[in-house]
């Protein structure tokens, strides 16, 4: 599919077309990224450590949140001035 470059205000851009934005899923914004010759758009990622918090206090709710390794010493701690 051939797609003209059209002046944007002060800018230039590209007009895809709804159904093609439609079949990859892609509606407010896409991640942009340029790899060799080619301009690549993907569906954005979700932020990372997304919902983190709330599977930990949902975790922590359910009593769930014991230490998996018990708390030990290593052998050289006692050389250590704190």
């Amino acid at each position: 599919m051939r797609i003209a470059i059209r002046r944007i205000g002060n800018s230039l851009g590209l007009i895809i077309p709804r159904p093609l934005l439609g079949q990859l899923g892609l509606e407010d914004e896409v991640d942009l990224t340029l790899v060799d010759d080619a301009i690549i758009l993907r569906k954005p990622g979700r932020p990372l450590r997304q919902g983190w918090a709330e599977a930990s206090a949902s975790i922590a709710a359910a009593g769930d949140d014991a230490l998996v390794l018990p708390e030990f010493a290593n052998a050289a701690d006692q050389e250590w001035r704190w």
